[in-house]
């Protein structure tokens, strides 16, 4: 293990990690015999403030369980590190979903360790403090060839681990991190020549936001919402909408609109005024033209750069959406709408293009608003996430679970008979009366009612964000079918199951 040096040499040195990484990867990633260790670091190093209003937050670390299913690759081993234990229901539940692998010579190459520690903390942080944790990470990482590290996103924190344990990230550098913010996005998404919403990035007070409201309502009078978003908000938590319909069309408007700020409507619960304003002065945030529409959906395209700088399609989704005004995410439908998901993975390719010109690699997911226009549709860009994201896991189900591709021609993922799969997934399966429901009750509850994902069918259920649903009655869930129908058949049969289960 090493330790941190000053900030010129770190970066030399993680620079050097990443350069040794591109030029291994074709050999280590195109023979799945090889052995390799992954070492998963499901670290959410996000905004705290904005965090605690996410209902069974700490539980979120279960969502990257999915890459325990890259244990069906003979030699590879994974590291998989939690701020607490992890059920053993749980992961044998994951290690019973690995195809044709026998779940003993699956758990012999696993190896799971926690921090004991449930505070708010991110996870990297913890494993940073504790010395002894990390020196047996490093014994750990030295028993199954070449390895590197995971996050669910990356910053300075997993880069300052990358550094102690001399291992490449597969993932953003921090140092481009801002490319990925609200602000970021606005910008790259006008050098990729992609449509976006009328607005103004980089503001870091109300002064500043008043004053983009005011221009913004002024160019647009017809204007009836504008959405205001913290440059570090994620999952829709950092919005707010600002009202418009009753703002004045002479010189009082701006201090209208400076007045109108603490009451804007906020997507996180329990979000106030003063804590959003701090929020705004420490990360800055944009203001944006709301998108109004008849017919409106939201859809997504996921991208992977890899570490040789090549761009490649992943998926397409339409993100299911909620919250006071449609803004906070809650699941998603797997593939997008056929009428525009090549037009929408189209404009993802390019946006990827542009990041992996500036040295971007690992997952990203490129947000759209769509709207319908007589028999076409208008695609509106509106943020980047440059990290794993909510529509990560559940494509990482299906493939590991059907061992099939996504066909980039098509937009639509294929078995290896060639049968196209669709699937619904949500992290937010929530109801108060799941409260006490534990893991094992869950795995009860799937076995008598048919409730798991068929191998030989190529369909079925599976659940994650386990963990969450004792304490807080909230669950993950993706549900495997043929086609979107069958899909979402099978998500509301699940529900009905869960409902009279309680």
């Amino acid at each position: 293990m090493a330790s941190p040096g000053a900030p010129e040499a770190d970066s030399a040195r993680f620079r050097q990690l990443q350069a040794q990484f591109a030029a291994d990867y074709d050999r280590l990633f195109d023979d799945p015999g090889l052995p390799r260790t992954v070492l998963i670091v499901p670290s959410l190093t996000l905004d705290p403030e904005v965090l605690a209003k996410v209902s069974g937050v700490h539980h979120y670390e279960e969502r990257m369980l999915c890459m325990l299913l890259l244990l069906r690759l003979p030699r590879t081993r994974v590291i998989y590190v939690t701020s607490t234990a992890m059920s053993e229901t749980i992961i044998d539940y994951y290690l019973h979903l690995l195809p044709g692998i026998p779940s003993g010579h699956a758990r012999a190459r696993l190896t799971m360790l926690s921090c004991d520690d449930a505070s708010a903390a991110p996870l990297t942080q913890k494993i940073l403090q504790r010395p002894r944790l990390l020196a047996r990470l490093d014994a750990a990482l030295r028993q199954g060839g070449p390895a590197h590290l995971s996050c669910f996103t990356v910053t300075e924190l997993e880069r300052r681990l990358a550094l102690v344990l001399g291992l490449p990230i597969y993932g953003c550098d921090p140092a481009l991190a801002s490319l990925g913010s609200k602000s970021g996005s606005r910008r790259i998404f006008k050098e990729a020549g992609i449509d976006l919403p009328d607005g103004f990035e980089d503001l870091f007070d109300a002064d500043a936001l008043a004053d983009a409201l005011t221009e913004l309502k002024r160019r647009k009078p017809e204007l009836r919402k504008a959405v205001v978003k913290l440059n570090e908000g994620f999952s829709g938590e950092g919005n707010a909408i600002v009202d418009l319909s009753d703002a004045p069309a002479d010189r009082s408007l701006r201090h209208w609109l400076g007045d109108r700020l603490p009451l804007m409507a906020f997507e996180a619960r329990g979000m106030a005024w003063e804590l959003y304003a701090e929020k705004l002065r420490l990360m800055g945030g944009i203001v944006e033209a709301f998108i109004p529409g008849e017919i409106k959906t939201s859809p997504s395209a996921q991208l992977r750069i890899d570490p040789l700088g090549r761009v490649h399609a992943v998926s397409t989704h339409d993100q299911v959406l909620g919250g006071p005004s449609g803004q906070i995410f809650l699941g998603c439908r797997f593939p997008a709408d056929d009428a525009y998901r090549r037009e929408i993975q189209a404009r993802g390719v390019a946006v990827a293009e542009v990041l992996a010109r500036k040295g971007v690699i690992g997952r990203l997911g490129v947000d759209f608003i769509s709207v319908r226009d007589g028999a076409s549709w208008r695609h509106v860009a509106i943020e980047i996430n440059l990290r794993k994201g909510g529509t990560t896991h559940p494509f990482l189900m299906l493939q590991f679970l059907t061992d099939g591709i996504y066909d980039a021609g098509s937009c639509a993922f294929l078995t290896p008979s060639g049968e196209p799969r669709c699937y619904y997934a949500s992290d937010n399966l929530e109801n108060a009366a799941y409260r006490g429901l534990t893991p094992d009750d869950l795995v009860d509850i799937a076995v008598l009612n048919g409730l798991h994902f068929h191998a030989a069918a190529g369909e079925g259920v599976a659940f994650h964000l386990i963990g969450a649903l004792s304490e807080f009655g909230k669950l993950g869930v993706v549900c495997i079918g043929r086609t979107h129908e069958r899909a979402a058949e099978l998500y509301r049969r699940t529900v009905a199951v869960l409902d009279a289960s309680r």
